[in-house]
C-alpha cells in the first residue's frame, strides 16, 4: 500500500506567508521562499506563490502560500493563504504586531471555542506561529523596535470553502478557521474529527444545551433534528468516532445523549465495536449473524439471513420477513453499550436510507 503523504496546516501556511510579507515590507528584495519555526522547534521551508510590495502609497506588502495538505482530503488543500503587512497607524498600540483576519477568515460568534467571541478565528497555536515567524523577519532585518505593524491573514476562497465545513454550526461566520496544533496535517488522521467533536460539545455546553445528538452522518442527523427540533448547537457530527464521542459527552456531563445512525453503524454499536469505520474492522456478515443468533432468535430466522452479502441486506431481509422486533432488539443493545460507555441516559434512533426514523429506544 502506498504511504500517504503528510502536508501542512492552514496555520503553518499563514505563518510562512506572514514572514514573506514582512520581508517584502522591509525591502528584502525578491523572496521566493521562507523558513519558519514549528511548535516542536523544527524548521520548515515554504515556497511563496507571491511576495511583493503592492501599495507604496499605503505601504502594504503581500505574500501568499498555496496550501499543500498532502494526501489528506482537506477542503482547503490547494487554497491560497495570503498575508498582508502594513504599518499600524496606532503608534500607541502595546503590541508590536497586531494580527487581524481578512477576507475569507471567519469571525467567532459563539462561546466555547479557543478564540473569544468577536475575534477572527485564528487559533492560539497558529497565532503563535505567525507572530514568531514575523518576529524572525523583524529581528533579521534589524528593524526599529518602535515600529508597529498590522498583519492581516486572508483566504480569498475562504467564505465559499467554509460552506463545506461545520464552521457555521460552531459559530464561525464568514469564512474558515486558521487551524493546526503541530503545523503538520496527517493524512486521514483522527485529530481533525475528534477536535471538532470536542469543540462542538464545548459550544453546546456554553449555549446551555443539556441533550445532544451524536450522529454518524448528515441523513441521520437531519431526521432527528427535524422530528425533535433540536437547537443547532445540540447537533454533534461524530462520524465513526463512537466511543470517543461517548466518553467526551460524559466529560461534559450532558443530561442525555441521542444516537442517530443507520443500521450498519447501530449494529456495530450493539456489537460493542468502538470505531465504526470499516478500516477499523469490517463488519463481517457471518459475524453479525452469529451475534444476532446469540440473543435467542429462532434457527428459522437465522437460516433466512444466511447468504446475505452486507449488513444492509440483513436489515432488508428482517424488514421483509416482518421481524421488526429483532431490529428493535439490536437498537436496544446498542443503547445499552452507549449507556455503559458514557454513564449517561441514551436514546438510540435508527434511521433508514430515506431519512425516516424507524426505531427510537
Amino acid at each position: 500500500m502506498k504511504k500517504l503523504r503528510s502536508g501542512y496546516t492552514t496555520g503553518a501556511c499563514a505563518a510562512a506567508a506572514a514572514k514573506g510579507a514582512m520581508l517584502a515590507y522591509l525591502g528584502c528584495g525578491l523572496v521566493l521562499e521562507v523558513e519558519i519555526p514549528f511548535p516542536d522547534r523544527s524548521r520548515v521551508r515554504f515556497s511563496l506563490s507571491r511576495c511583493e510590495f503592492i501599495d507604496f502609497t499605503n505601504k502594504t506588502s503581500l505574500a501568499s502560500v498555496v496550501k499543500d495538505a498532502g494526501d489528506d482530503p482537506d477542503v482547503t488543500n490547494g487554497a491560497t493563504i495570503e498575508a498582508y503587512v502594513s504599518s499600524n497607524p496606532d503608534m500607541k498600540s502595546l503590541e508590536r504586531i497586531s494580527l487581524v483576519g481578512g477576507k475569507g477568515v471567519g469571525v467567532v460568534t459563539k462561546p466555547g471555542l479557543a478564540v473569544p467571541v468577536g475575534e477572527p478565528a485564528i487559533n492560539p497555536v497558529p497565532r503563535k506561529m505567525i507572530l514568531e515567524a514575523v518576529g524572525e523577519a523583524l529581528n533579521e532585518s534589524g528593524c526599529d523596535q518602535t515600529s508597529r505593524f498590522v498583519v492581516t491573514i486572508s483566504i480569498p476562497e475562504g467564505e465559499v470553502l467554509a460552506l463545506k465545513t461545520l464552521n457555521k454550526r460552531l459559530g464561525i461566520i464568514g469564512g474558515l478557521s486558521i487551524l493546526g496544533t503541530t503545523g503538520i496535517v496527517r493524512p486521514i488522521s483522527a485529530e481533525a474529527w475528534t477536535a471538532t467533536i470536542s469543540t462542538s460539545m464545548s459550544v453546546a455546553t456554553k449555549a446551555g444545551i443539556k441533550e445532544i445528538v451524536l450522529s454518524t452522518g448528515r441523513t441521520s442527523e437531519r431526521a432527528v433534528e427535524e422530528k425533535f427540533s433540536f437547537a443547532e448547537e445540540a447537533l454533534v457530527m461524530m462520524g465513526d468516532y463512537l466511543r470517543f464521542s461517548l466518553e467526551e459527552a460524559a466529560r461534559y456531563r450532558f443530561s442525555r445523549i441521542h444516537i442517530a445512525g443507520m443500521w450498519a453503524k447501530i449494529l456495530k454499536a450493539a456489537m460493542e465495536i468502538p470505531q465504526t469505520h470499516v478500516r477499523h474492522g469490517a463488519l463481517e456478515v457471518d459475524q453479525a449473524i452469529a451475534f444476532i443468533s446469540l440473543s435467542g432468535i429462532s434457527r428459522e430466522i437465522i437460516r433466512s439471513l444466511a447468504g446475505a452479502n452486507t449488513a444492509r441486506e440483513i436489515y432488508t431481509r428482517l424488514i421483509a420477513s416482518g421481524n421488526m422486533d429483532i431490529i428493535r432488539m439490536v437498537c436496544s443493545m446498542a443503547r445499552d453499550y452507549c449507556r455503559k460507555t458514557a454513564s449517561l441516559p441514551v436514546t438510540v434512533h435508527l434511521v433508514d436510507a430515506s431519512g425516516r426514523i424507524v426505531v427510537s429506544v
